[in-house]
């Protein structure tokens, strides 16, 4: 099963064309109000195959200020790594990377390196927004305007102000994923309060509509909870896959941009 920590936790973000809601061209000047230099988050990742729910491994995802090209960028990277104990069962060591730039936050080169029990991707793309190109080892592809990368995705939906929408709206935008241009959207569900091992927090609750791949069926199964604050970190995300279901819960961070107003109590 070739489906590594990262990815279970970046398919967050993947999903179909947008109905109503705002247009894609809205979102090509997002301002960062959500995160900032020096952020990291970890993540626990749970699978469940029949009602047992098993340690699988964990994602680490840490943000740099840095200089590409001249400009200041965003250097955002996530490393996943499964569990010792479940390493007889598969062994995955995953590197993605994106670089945002700070002004316009949009990437401007995406990097993955994975290594799944032997099966490896290597991976480096580069974009060109006044062009509309994007270049991935070497071959060019043109792109819309504001297209993201699976990594830039989440911060991306991080800045989202879903203040403006009501439940059911569904928020386009569009993502460039092995080679090909995503039209997607992620549809606004409402407010809830849940429950981690972290404790209880009021949040925001999104529904993206899957691309079909090797883990996901496709269609609108997995859920997100994201902090209501302005922050939005992902709490936790539950969806059912191919066999079984996975879950994955926030268990630490440090140097959020703005203090965790989400929490109503902490364990």
């Amino acid at each position: 099963m070739r489906s590594s920590i990262v990815r279970w936790f970046l398919c967050v973000c993947l999903s179909g064309l947008s109905a109503g809601a705002f247009a894609q061209n809205d979102f090509c000047s997002a301002r960062n109000t959500s995160f900032k230099d020096g952020e990291k988050l970890t993540f626990k990742v749970f699978y469940n195959l029949n009602f047992v729910w098993i340690n699988a491994g964990n994602a680490y995802f840490t943000t740099t200020l840095e200089e590409l090209n001249g400009h200041k960028v965003y250097h955002i990277t996530g490393d996943g790594k499964t569990a010792k104990s479940y390493e007889w069962v598969y062994k995955v060591k995953d590197r993605y990377e994106t670089y945002i730039d700070k002004e316009t936050m949009l990437p401007q080169r995406f990097i993955r390196n994975v290594n799944e029990g032997g099966f490896k991707i290597n991976q480096d793309v580069s974009f060109d927004h006044k062009k509309g190109k994007v270049t991935s080892n070497k071959k060019v592809y043109d792109m819309p305007k504001c297209t993201q990368d699976v990594l830039s995705t989440i911060y991306f939906a991080r800045n989202i102000d879903y203040a403006k929408y009501k439940p059911g709206d569904k928020i386009p935008f569009t993502m460039f994923l092995d080679d090909k241009v995503y039209s997607l959207y992620i549809k606004y569900q409402g407010k809830e309060v849940i429950k981690t091992k972290l404790g209880t927090f009021n949040a925001i609750k999104i529904i993206p509509l899957l691309i079909e791949g090797t883990i996901f069926n496709g269609g609108e199964k997995m859920t997100v909870w994201v902090s209501d604050d302005s922050n939005h970190v992902p709490l936790r995300i539950n969806s059912p896959i191919l066999v079984g279901s996975i879950k994955v819960d926030l268990v630490d961070y440090s140097n959020l941009r703005s203090a965790f107003g989400g929490i109503i109590s902490e364990k």
